[in-house]
């Protein structure tokens, strides 16, 4: 009963912690809205608060069981790829809709397959295809929507934000033996550094610095939450999961921003987001019934086995 119950346990804890995390993400946009100072100056206090945070949990994981944390050229590109995707993210918030930004951002994992595929000959299945094909419509309806407007340089910079971070999910599969968190936590200082050679982060006020610090705050919380969480589920259910901080942001954006995308926004993320949960959802249904089989089966040979050992012999 106990190791039955114990893997249900860790599985719910799992869900409710990734589930966490997709909404403390989706705070972003809210957050970089509601602070009036330029994106460098954003990323630099986020990165400071950030940086500070990860590094005290990636100590405290590694606690007992040492562990190189050493970088590597692998890890400083890690770490400077993420950098540069990161001041992108959060300038695309200050150029468009909240909405915009978090529904191209929803693609990045089709992306991500297709560049891939086209680097590193990894298979793209038909099924991710098709997703991307649907999405990348829904995105360029949502891009033409901002022709002639100052939206437009929002939505490339999210773009540009979304091909980076594609890259960035390559890299980690590709770079297996990095420290990835701790690459994370030294990417989130080298924002802190530029921020403090080209700005000055201590000119804002104290409303600002009081959401600055707490935006660090909240991305570390929400990779922390992100870590724990999917150690603990599948990846197809992570995956599904971590999609709901696009409705999260697009929420949240509505509640304490009042901001209404227009409807061909409005129809292109719908799209995206249909062929993202459509996408997520098959891989979590496929992996469920993977799952159920191996569970069925050692089962199903167990009762035969018994059923033979106790049927009697007809001699």
């Amino acid at each position: 009963m106990t190791t039955r119950t114990e893997p249900a346990t860790e599985r719910t804890l799992g869900i409710v912690l990734v589930s966490s995390s997709a909404a403390v993400f989706g705070l972003t946009g809210v957050l970089t809205k509601s602070i009036h100072a330029d994106p460098l100056t954003i990323t630099c206090w986020r990165g400071f608060v950030g940086s500070i945070l990860i590094s005290l949990y990636v100590f405290w994981r590694r606690r007992g069981t040492g562990g190189s944390l050493r970088l590597g050229w692998r890890g400083w590109l890690l770490a400077v790829e993420g950098a540069a995707a990161s001041i992108a993210f959060i300038s695309a918030f200050k150029f468009t809709f909240v909405a915009n930004v978090a529904v191209i951002y929803a693609t990045a994992p089709f992306i991500a397959a297709l560049l891939g595929w086209l680097l590193t000959r990894e298979r793209f299945r038909t099924q991710t295809m098709l997703a991307a094909a649907v999405s990348m419509c829904g995105v360029a309806i949502m891009v033409w929507s901002g022709v002639g407007t100052g939206n437009l340089f929002g939505d490339g910079l999210a773009l540009l934000m979304t091909v980076g971070s594609a890259l960035y999910m390559i890299m980690v599969r590709a770079f297996r033996d990095t420290p990835v968190v701790w690459a994370g936590a030294v990417s989130a200082f080298l924002l802190f550094l530029l921020g403090w050679l080209v700005t000055d982060p201590l000119a804002v006020s104290r409303n600002d610095a009081v959401l600055l610090v707490t935006f660090g705050a909240s991305f570390a919380l929400a990779s922390v939450l992100w870590t724990e969480g999917a150690r603990l589920i599948p990846a197809a259910e992570s995956g599904l999961l971590g999609s709901a901080e696009v409705p999260f942001a697009i929420l949240f954006a509505f509640l304490f921003l009042a901001e209404i995308p227009p409807l061909p926004s409005m129809i292109g993320g719908a799209i995206v987001l249909c062929a993202v949960f459509a996408h997520a959802g098959r891989d979590w249904l496929m992996a469920w019934r993977a799952r159920s089989q191996r569970i069925t089966q050692p089962q199903a040979v167990a009762e035969k086995e018994t059923f033979n050992v106790t049927e009697p012999s007809s001699g």
